[in-house]
């Protein structure tokens, strides 16, 4: 199972574990937006970023939310705080639906990677976009024309709930 840590940066240290085979994973890109969200944000800290398949995503969904099917991602906050070196959370992405959506959207699968990474670390930093007044896809819409090239006005996807 290849993990990438690399060099760990002031802001955010990036733990990325790709445990699946299916399709090949720019982790250096991922890990890009997500130390490029955090710098914007002045978020300092710790995420783990699992990419997975359908599988492990619908048994993570069922224990955590209840939920019986596969998701896209799911966000776990961990116990740090956004301006210390302590753990955020963990993102897991479910690789096989990243690429059924990215072919739905008309994006490639390194975007949607992307929107998914940026998505589950708001949700980790505490953002929610179903109890929330638009905050979090707003500011979502704003990091997506930064850092990501795929047109931010797009939705993220049917299927895709709170995390």
């Amino acid at each position: 199972m290849p993990t990438g840590r690399g060099s760990q940066p002031p802001g955010l240290a990036v733990v990325a574990v790709n445990r699946q085979r299916r399709r090949r994973v720019d982790i250096t890109r991922l890990t890009a937006v997500l130390r490029g969200a955090a710098d914007a944000l002045s978020v300092k800290g710790e995420v783990a970023l699992v990419l997975a398949g359908d599988r492990a995503l619908r048994k993570l969904n069922h224990r955590y939310r209840g939920k019986d099917k596969t998701t896209d991602v799911l966000s776990f906050p961990g116990p740090g705080h956004a301006h210390t070196r302590e753990s955020l959370g963990d993102i897991v992405i479910s690789v096989d639906t990243a690429a059924a959506n990215a072919k739905r959207l008309g994006r490639t699968l390194p975007q949607e990677l992307g929107v998914l990474a940026l998505h589950g670390f708001l949700h980790v930093l505490g953002y929610d976009h179903e109890t929330d007044d638009g905050t979090m896809e707003r500011l979502e819409r704003r990091l997506r024309k930064r850092l990501l090239a795929t047109p931010a006005s797009r939705p993220r996807g049917a299927g895709a709930g709170n995390r």
